[in-house]
């Protein structure tokens, strides 16, 4: 990519993570009434640790170089995920630190609430469905943790993971629902290269994928019942329950409760 194309891109990035948090995320009180949604530059320079200065223009695309210690800085004021971060970095032209295990964009207080759900399988996803957090009910359900980190992504595991197609006997009926619920969700997001090199590997590993994805299907997402079919414990009924954290937040907390008896005996709740 042209330097200069990238410098506008990052540009633009900056700008549309900044807009989608409110101070109350970052612990900071609402004073004052706002032209614009989001933070301000100056908050987020404040929180970066970095000047007003350097950083409006850093959103302005102006030819100047951050280092990895004040992207770092800033991915964190602006809560980015895994995938965001790395975008970050690459826009930047900068080397990223090795990826981290776990998610730092989700609050200590959801991986909490995770945990307070056991039996019962839950994971936090972003719009793009990668899987951010996870409990052990839902890697007992899933087998999320023998993935590498950079491959947990739930639809990228549907088309192309041959052990999560098994456990979803109903995965010809879903995955239409899957891809359509998607497309409804990259409106938002169509410009951004990570959604675009998502949809461009599923395209060209998965052939079901790319039929469904030329259909041009867009569908709200919606709480629904999901089977599945566990190596060890048979067939398992489950209410899916999306609830979304924060007011303009794009990550969801996914809850699998049991819609039957068996499958509360199985998880032991």
């Amino acid at each position: 990519m042209d330097t200069a194309i990238r410098r506008q891109e990052l540009a633009g990035f900056l700008r549309s993570r900044r807009e989608r948090l409110t101070p109350d995320q970052v612990g900071l009180p609402a004073i004052g009434r706002r032209r614009t949604p989001g933070l301000r530059r100056e908050e987020v320079a404040q929180l970066a640790g970095v000047g007003v200065t350097w950083y409006t223009w850093l959103e302005q695309g102006r030819d100047i170089r951050a280092s990895e210690q004040v992207l770092g800085a800033i991915a964190g004021t602006l809560r980015l995920d895994p995938y965001e971060r790395t975008h970050l970095f690459a826009l930047a032209g900068a080397p990223e630190p090795p990826m981290r295990k776990e998610c730092a964009s989700v609050e200590p207080s959801v991986h909490a609430i995770l945990a307070k759900l056991e039996p019962y399988p839950a994971a936090v996803h972003n719009a793009r469905t990668d899987i951010l957090a996870h409990n052990r009910a839902y890697n007992w359900l899933m087998g999320v943790d023998d993935l590498p980190f950079e491959d947990r992504n739930a639809l990228l595991q549907c088309f192309t993971n041959p052990s999560w197609r098994v456990r979803m006997p109903d995965w010809a009926d879903r995955m239409p629902v899957a891809v359509a619920e998607f497309r409804a969700q990259m409106a938002d997001h169509v410009g951004e290269p990570a959604w675009k090199a998502l949809v461009k590997r599923l395209r060209r590993e998965s052939g079901e994928f790319e039929q469904l994805w030329t259909q041009h299907e867009v569908r709200p997402m919606r709480n629904q019942t999901k089977r599945f079919l566990h190596p060890e414990a048979g067939p398992l009924h489950f209410e899916f329950t999306h609830l979304w954290l924060g007011q303009r937040g794009s990550h969801r907390l996914t809850t699998y409760t049991p819609a039957d008896e068996r499958t509360a005996a199985r998880l032991g709740g």
